[in-house]
Order: C-alpha cells, then sequence, then structure tokens
C-alpha cells in the first residue's frame, strides 16, 4: 500500500529537437539498410528530387508518404530496396545557370558551362539531403554508394546502353518534322510536356479574295502567320461556300494563291466558318498539309524571329510582326473586324512560355507500335487509388506520334551516336560493353564505318537526350539492369512505382513504355499515384507566388512527424492536401498526447508475459476493441493509402484509449487503497503496455520518431522499426464489445453530472445506478469516478438525479454527495 510509481520515460514534454537527436543514432545503426542478398525484396521506385535550390512543403510531405510505403513493407517483413536518387539532369539546372552567371549555354565553352552546373547542383543536393534527414525519410543510405544520381557517368551508361540496344533494333530514327519548340529553353519539346493555359486574344475577320466570287471572310488569331498559309478549308456541308471548292483565294499582303479544299475539319460555328490553315499553326495544321500534302512554309524562326518567308516583317519578333501586319491590313481594308475571345494556349510545363510548331531533324523512338501493349498493362496493373488509372488510360489514348528524344541542351546524357565524314551516317557503339560516352569531345570506339566500309574521321553528336530518356530507367536501375544480374533477377516484378499524379504522361507512361521495350514485361507490381499539395486556397504552391514558405522554419517548430502525420489525415491517397499552418499546429498536438500517454504507462512494471485468457474480462475487452481498429486499418494499408487507418488509430488512442481506458485504469493500476488483488493490477499493467506497443507499431510507419523513441525507452533498445507491422489476433475478442457505446456514454454521464453540479471530476459519489450490461466494469467504473455504492437496478430512493446519456435512450442515476459546511 502506498507504493511510489515514477515514470520510466523522464522527459516531461516530447520537443521536436527530439527528433534530430534520434536522426543522429539512426545514422549510426542504419535501420533502413539494404542486403541485397536477401531474398525476399520489395523495391521503392522513389521519384529522383529535381534540385533547384530548397524543396517546398508540398514536395517534402510527398517523401514523407512514401517513405511510410517503405516502412511499413519492411515492418511486414521485406527486405526493403529503398534508394537515394537524384535527378541532375536537363533543363532547370542550365536556365538557373545561364541567370545566375549571365551567360548563354550555347555560346560558353561546353565544358565551362557543364562545371557550372554541377557545381550548383552540388550545392543543392546538400539542402535536400538534409531536409529528407529531418523528416525521418529512411533511404537505405544517404552516401553516395548505394544511392543514385542521374548525371553520374554510371547512370549514364546505363541509360546510353539502353538506347545502343533500340538503335540497333530499328526503334529510333532521324526524321525532318515539326515539333513543339519552345524558345525560352531554346529547345523540342515532347507532347507529354506541353500543357495548355485559357488566354484572351482578339479575333481578325479577314477578306481573302476569289476571283469571280465573293471575298471569304477569314476568321484567325494567328495574322503573323499569313506568309505561311497553304489552303483555305470550308465545309462540304456549309451552304454558304457553295461553289467555292476547288478554286484560289489570294492571300492579303504576301499575295500567296491557295486552294480553297472542302474539309470535315472546318467547324462551321467558329468564326465565319471558313478555316486558314498555316504549315505549323497548330497540330491540326500539321496533319492537315500531311494530308493534302501541301507544301510548309516556315515563318518562324527556332529563335522566335520571323524568317524570309515573312518578306518586309523579315527579322521581328513574331508578336511586333502581328502587330504590324494588322496595320497593314487595316491599311489595305481587309481587316473588318476584331472581337475578343478566349484561346486555348499549348505551353512548355517548365517556362510556361507559349510554343510554336518548328519543323527540324530530330530523333524519335517509336512509341505508337507500343500502345496496345501499354494499354494492356494500364488496364491490369494494380493502381491505387484505382480512380487514377484513368489518367493513364486516357493519356496512352491521346498518343499518336513517335517520341522525339533528342535535346539541343547541354546538361544531359549525351546521345551515343558519331557520324561518317564519309558516307554521313550515324554510327553507334557495338551492344555489351557499359562504358559513359561523350560524342562531343571524344572520338568513337571504332574506326571503321560499318555502313560504306571507310576508315574515315567520325563527327560527334552534340545533342543529348529529353531526361525523361533518364529517368524512365530509375526503375531498371535500382535493381541492378545490366550491372547485377543477380539482384535483378530477384527484384524484378516487385517494384513499385509511387509518383504524383501529375507526372503520370510523364514519367510513368514512359517508364511503362521504356521498360516493356526492353524486357517485354510490366515495369510494376504496383502503381501509387498521389495528389498535389496546395496552399490554403486551393492554389498550387510556388516561391514566386509567395505562397510557399521555407520548410525548415515549419519542421523546426512543430517537428518533422507533426508533418508527416499532417499530410495523412488531410486526405486520402490520390486527393490534393491544402496546406494549412493552423492545422498542422493541431496535429502536432497528439504527439504531446501519445508522449503523455507513454509516460504514464511507463510508471508501470512491465509484467511477464501474460496469457490473454488469464486477463481480466475488462482487459480483454479493451484489447478486443483495440484489434477491432488493427483489422479495420488492415485493408487500408494493404493499399498503402493511410490515411483512414491512422484517422482510425488516432481516434482510438486519443478518444477511447487516453480518454477513458487510462481514467477507468488508473485504479487498479496504482492501486493505493488495496480495492484489486494483485493479479487484477498486473492484469491491467500487462493490458496498458500491450495496448501501447501496438498503437506505436501501427503509427511507426507514418510518425517514425517518436513511436521509436518511446519503443526504445520502454520495450527495446534497438527501436521499432524492425519490429512486425501488427495485424489481428485470433484471441484478442470479448463479447463485452457489444456494450462499449453504453459504457463510454455511462462515463459521460457522470461527467456531465459533476460539471453540471461543479463538482470536481474527482470528487466522489456516494451511490449510483447504471445499466445491468455493465457489471463487469463494476470495480473498475467505482474507482474511476469515485463512487462507493454502484448499483445496477433502477433506484427507489428519494433525492437522487436523473442523467440522460447522450445519444441513447439509456439514463444512469447519482446520489449527490452531501455539501460541504
Amino acid at each position: 500500500m502506498g507504493k511510489k510509481f515514477k515514470p520510466a520515460i523522464s522527459s516531461k514534454r516530447w520537443k521536436p529537437p527530439a527528433e534530430e537527436e534520434l536522426a543522429k543514432v539512426w545514422d549510426e545503426e542504419e535501420p533502413c539498410s539494404f542486403n541485397p542478398q536477401a531474398d525476399k525484396i520489395y523495391s521503392v521506385d522513389t521519384p529522383p528530387p529535381y534540385l533547384s535550390g530548397s524543396a517546398h512543403i508540398g514536395q517534402l510531405i510527398h517523401y514523407t508518404q512514401i517513405d511510410m510505403i517503405a516502412r511499413f513493407r519492411r515492418m511486414q517483413g521485406w527486405e526493403v530496396n529503398f534508394p537515394l536518387g537524384i535527378d541532375r539532369n536537363g533543363l532547370p539546372v542550365e536556365l538557373r545557370v545561364e541567370k545566375k552567371h549571365g551567360l548563354d549555354m550555347h555560346t560558353t565553352p561546353r565544358s565551362e558551362f557543364l562545371q557550372k552546373c554541377k557545381e550548383l547542383l552540388d550545392k543543392d543536393e546538400v539542402i535536400m539531403k538534409n531536409l529528407f534527414k529531418r523528416l525521418g525519410i529512411g533511404f537505405n543510405t544517404y552516401d553516395e554508394e548505394g544511392s543514385y544520381r542521374t548525371d553520374s557517368p554510371e547512370y549514364r551508361a546505363i541509360t546510353q546502353a539502353t538506347f545502343i540496344d533500340l538503335w540497333k533494333r530499328s526503334l529510333v530514327y532521324s526524321d525532318y518534322r515539326p515539333n513543339n519548340w519552345c524558345f525560352e529553353c531554346k529547345t523540342t519539346i515532347a507532347d507529354a510536356e506541353v500543357e495548355y493555359a485559357e488566354r484572351p486574344t482578339t479575333l481578325n475577320y479577314i477578306y481573302f479574295d476569289v476571283e469571280g466570287m465573293e471575298p471569304l471572310q477569314i476568321a484567325t488569331t494567328r495574322p503573323e502567320l499569313l506568309c505561311a498559309c497553304g489552303a483555305v478549308f470550308i465545309h462540304p456541308d456549309d451552304k454558304r461556300y457553295a461553289g467555292y471548292g476547288g478554286k484560289k483565294a489570294k492571300v492579303p499582303i504576301f499575295n500567296l494563291e491557295v486552294p480553297i479544299i472542302e474539309s470535315h475539319t472546318a467547324q462551321m460555328e467558329f468564326g465565319t466558318g471558313a478555316l486558314m490553315v498555316c504549315s505549323y499553326g497548330d497540330m491540326a495544321d500539321v496533319m492537315a498539309f500531311r494530308d493534302h500534302a501541301l507544301t510548309p512554309i516556315a515563318a518562324i524562326s527556332p529563335e522566335g524571329t520571323m524568317t524570309e518567308a515573312a518578306g518586309p516583317y523579315e527579322g521581328m519578333k513574331s508578336e511586333e510582326a502581328k502587330k504590324k501586319i494588322i496595320e497593314a491590313l487595316k491599311e489595305q481594308e481587309v481587316l473588318f473586324k476584331q472581337e475578343q475571345t478566349i484561346q486555348r494556349v499549348p505551353l512548355c510545363w517548365r517556362s510556361k512560355t507559349p510554343i510554336e510548331f518548328i519543323a527540324m531533324d530530330e530523333y524519335y523512338l517509336n512509341q505508337v507500335d507500343f500502345l496496345d501493349e501499354l494499354m494492356r498493362i494500364a488496364q491490369t496493373a494494380d493502381i491505387y487509388p484505382e480512380s487514377h488509372r484513368q489518367i493513364l488510360i486516357d493519356w496512352i489514348n491521346r498518343v499518336s506520334v513517335d517520341w522525339p528524344i533528342s535535346r539541343r541542351r547541354y546538361y544531359g546524357t549525351e546521345i551515343p551516336l558519331w557520324y561518317c565524314e564519309a558516307c554521313k551516317e550515324p554510327v553507334a557503339p557495338e551492344r555489351g560493353e557499359i562504358r559513359y560516352y561523350q560524342p562531343w569531345c571524344e572520338d568513337p570506339p571504332f574506326t571503321r564505318c560499318p555502313k560504306c566500309g571507310a576508315e574515315s574521321n567520325f563527327t560527334g553528336e552534340e545533342r543529348t537526350f529529353d531526361t525523361w530518356m533518364d529517368s524512365s530507367i530509375s526503375g531498371l536501375q535500382i535493381i541492378g539492369f545490366l550491372q547485377d544480374d543477380k539482384l535483378f533477377k530477384k527484384a524484378f516484378g516487385n517494384v513499385i512505382r509511387p509518383q504524383g499524379k501529375e507526372i503520370v504522361r510523364t514519367w510513368l507512361y514512359y517508364s511503362l513504355l521504356r521498360t516493356y521495350q526492353l524486357t517485354k514485361k510490366p515495369a510494376f507490381k504496383e502503381i501509387w499515384i498521389s495528389g498535389l499539395v496546395m496552399d490554403e486556397k486551393g492554389e498550387k504552391m510556388s516561391k514566386s507566388k509567395g505562397n510557399s514558405p521555407d520548410p525548415m522554419p515549419i519542421i523546426d517548430k512543430y517537428g518533422a512527424d507533426a508533418m508527416r502525420l499532417f499530410g495523412v489525415l488531410e486526405a486520402g491517397l490520390g486527393s490534393d492536401i491544402r496546406f494549412s499552418e493552423d492545422r498542422l499546429a493541431g496535429t502536432a498536438k497528439f504527439m504531446t498526447k501519445l508522449w503523455n500517454i507513454a509516460r504514464f504507462i511507463s510508471m508501470f512494471p512491465i509484467p511477464e508475459k501474460t496469457e490473454h485468457t488469464s486477463l481480466t474480462e475488462v482487459d480483454q475487452w479493451i484489447l478486443a476493441e483495440l484489434n477491432k481498429v488493427i483489422g479495420e486499418i488492415q485493408s487500408g494499408c494493404n493499399k498503402l493509402d493511410f490515411h483512414r487507418p491512422m484517422i482510425e488509430v488516432r481516434g482510438f488512442t486519443w478518444n477511447f484509449f487516453a480518454d477513458h481506458i487510462l481514467e477507468m485504469l488508473k485504479g487498479r493500476c496504482f492501486n493505493s487503497d488495496d480495492a484489486f488483488s494483485e493479479d487484477e493490477q498486473t492484469s491491467a499493467w500487462s493490458t496498458l503496455h500491450q495496448a501501447l506497443k501496438v498503437i506505436l507499431k501501427a503509427m511507426a510507419p507514418v510518425i517514425p520518431f517518436i513511436t521509436d523513441r518511446i519503443y526504445r525507452e520502454l520495450y527495446d533498445k534497438e527501436g521499432i522499426h524492425n519490429q512486425e507491422y501488427p495485424l489481428p489476433r485470433k484471441g484478442w475478442n470479448s463479447p463485452l464489445t457489444d456494450y462499449t457505446e453504453l459504457l463510454l456514454q455511462t462515463n459521460s454521464g457522470f461527467w456531465k453530472f459533476k460539471r453540471e453540479n461543479n463538482l470536481s471530476l474527482r470528487q466522489g459519489l456516494p451511490e449510483a445506478w447504471v445499466a445491468p450490461e455493465l457489471m463487469p466494469w463494476a470495480k473498475d467504473l467505482q474507482a474511476m469516478h469515485g463512487i462507493e455504492k454502484l448499483n445496477f437496478t433502477k433506484p427507489e430512493k428519494k433525492g437522487i438525479v436523473e442523467v440522460s446519456l447522450s445519444e441513447s435512450d439509456e439514463v444512469i442515476f447519482v446520489l449527490p454527495p452531501e455539501p460541504e459546511e
């Protein structure tokens, strides 16, 4: 009697700096390391972050959720291959270097420019890795060995080797055709890198003379392309233009004579119904020129200026030429009306500038011939959430041309080709040797041209690959493709691709394409697609808008665990999240609650293994309620959507376990008045510790810091992350779960009575009456509410108070204590 209990957890509060202390322990112990010799391997093809200074909060929340997958699978018994990858290739770093140093890439010595890119990326990488470590993202290692960079010679060598294989199989070819061209990026971009925006523009109504007929009225938003007009289309059913088909129209200012062609592609309801078809105006124009064998005229150069085809407007920027041409049309009185309209404008997804179609030689990878197989994969793959499968299917349905893979940039993987000076044909190295080639500055690995047999000089290709050629094989790279055959054979077929929905049409699609071309098999066992993290107003976060706060001060203030749990609680997998610091602050309170729960329980001894059947009825009921929750979360966890599972576990922990169970078992745990037997007291201790262990394990993938710290201090010095993830236990059931709601309402009824009568919640009660179904809880209820005598039949005494229970027809009766003198 009167035994003193002291918490085994000495720290009174959980604070974010404790996470950094634990991160140092993890650095030493390496609990997330990967053993490639293991048989049961699960690989996570994490999106290698592109380096551009500090990441924004949305990106970091996305990576924490991927880390949850790795931690969950590790606790399920998998050897998890979760390497850190860094995407360093491509356009953004080139643009940043040009801006920072005031350089022009194409007029700067290539080696000098590449070095400046590398220096900037090295600095950015340190920032990114520090953020990842601070958030507890458990990559196998943060060392260079065991991680990858897409600009490393080793990675680029594999990209080139896959290209050489495709080249030898005639899946790559060169062609002169119009492509999406970004003037700011100064390179071709693929259809998947084009996005669209609605922008206001002017619709200009112009007369085109037709001999022997009334002038045609043409409506166009692109008068600067008049010099590239190749035809006028009219719909064969448009009665306004009966008799015009087959005649010639004269293009004003440039006096070109073009055919008037009847075509079902003309939209009778748009403008005047007569369509000016210009080479490279848009993709529809490109197709029209091809279908009708029209001779294309390039009006705009790759520099964004008008070509010689524009006559007096040659050399002007296209927008300037548009203004001048409109003035000339007005002077000639052939511009008879203008009106404002909204136009869907194609933009480069990186620079957000409008693109044009510019014809030039590029290399293309055949993708059209693989669409049927890719569609089959899209329709049968395990995709979470199921609703996002349609994003992939819709994109595959939109693909109609092959993928332009060559880029006129510097900081990327070089196309491994040389050109024979004798026959001018491109030559690739032979298959076999895996090495990194830089044709722009080194001789080829051959001396004789296999095409013409000449032992001549060779000129190296200067272009690089589209960066997606590198990124699309990350899932193969991480499992040893062309590097470690033993690992590849074991690991291929059990790779998950986690990524955001905004890059389904690029990273996911290209990965499926490239892997199928190289292996004839699907790339991934599972595909996990998340939504976006927006600001509080639902707008996309960006530094330029000022709605993307620096993440580190926020993490330092609330903690990494709070940030991780916030991302999961806010929305289910696939849905967008709105970031709110106020809501994050609310989430952080759970860490305090969990720490207080654990600290309270740490006061009591951990009994040796206790058989479930030896626990009291009440304690079996407690574990049965927890077991129900563990059963309910399995479906969500196995679909890698931790939103509903964490809502359930958090709700159980706070609203049931802390508010009711700890309060109920306090009396039995302390047993200060010897009202309980030693076995009953030991049963309570065992139950609380067992329940806490399960709660910690269930939440460990989501909040790894606090769960690991508590588990180390109480149960296992080696931590929680190699423990088994909890599953429902067959023996953990109880018939008392039928009365759980009644019990909770009864507790609330007693608290309500005390509040309404200005009594302390610790104030004892002389006598009370509750439903007979609650008889198994009698002693714990008495201890919890300080009831001297508890009855289970309807009272007949005078002076008792009836208390209605919320959301129930049940009532309790209380004999109020005598007022103090």
